[in-house]
């Protein structure tokens, strides 16, 4: 489905918007905020358009819209502008776990702080012999998708199944590309539709984990994304001197 040039900008001012505010976006706000050189009825008028196409839906409480999970998806292929990291922060992200990478265990576990300090999410480092390492609840439980217990439950409870977590990251084919993103409606289990996940490998010849961080739908992809290549280019190098 061929979005015009106009809906492709417009789109992503919502999901930007998004992102960053957690509640839906109205046409007032990305008239005022976001210079699209379109008046406020054009606005609205293609809200409704991408609402039909199924890129936006619109909450029964409010008159703003929110993306969908295609919308999301479609974002990270094609919209987003990736934020990268600076050098500063990769050099303070390898302090972090530099002293403990000929420590296998306390490597795993200094690695998924570091990886939820950085992204402000919840991390998850699962091995391919079902270990399971994580940090950052505190960081998930502040973001109002959390605030239903239902939804908070299901996330925690998951930290503890070793099992489904190896079927997740091991268990599934993913595309060719290095960092995966999952959204919970497509997994089908309850409660997990508010809940977005970027994952990707690293590899260190006799063991292989998976690097995921996990939060909403609506996790800053654009910072998540070249984080989680970091940490999985930075985990093989370290791996080199096991």
């Amino acid at each position: 489905m061929d979005l015009t040039p106009r809906q492709n900008q417009l789109l992503k001012a919502i999901i930007d918007e998004y992102i960053t505010s957690a509640e839906p976006v109205a046409s007032e706000q990305v008239d005022k905020k976001y210079n699209l050189g379109v008046s406020p009825a054009t606005i609205r008028n293609e809200m409704g358009e991408l609402t039909q196409m199924g890129f936006l839906r619109q909450p029964h409480t409010s008159a703003g819209r929110i993306p969908t999970p295609q919308a999301l998806r479609f974002y990270v292929d094609h919209l987003m502008q990736e934020k990268q990291l600076s050098l500063a922060e990769e050099v303070a992200t390898k302090e972090q776990v530099w002293d403990v990478r000929l420590d296998y265990d306390r490597l795993l576990r200094h690695t998924s702080a570091a990886l939820a300090d950085r992204t402000k999410a919840l991390s998850l480092i699962t091995t391919d012999q079902g270990d399971v390492y994580y940090s950052g609840v505190a960081n998930i439980l502040d973001m109002p998708e959390f605030f239903d217990i239902d939804v908070a439950r299901t996330v925690l409870s998951m930290l503890d199944q070793q099992q489904r977590l190896r079927q997740l990251f091991f268990g599934r084919t993913y595309g060719p590309e290095p960092v995966h993103i999952v959204f919970g409606a497509e997994l089908g289990w309850p409660y997990f539709e508010p809940v977005g996940m970027a994952f990707t490998y690293y590899d260190s010849g006799s063991r292989r984990g998976s690097l995921a961080v996990v939060g909403p739908c609506r996790l800053n992809f654009p910072h998540v994304i070249p984080c989680l290549r970091y940490f999985s280019g930075l985990m093989t190098e370290l791996a080199s001197s096991w």
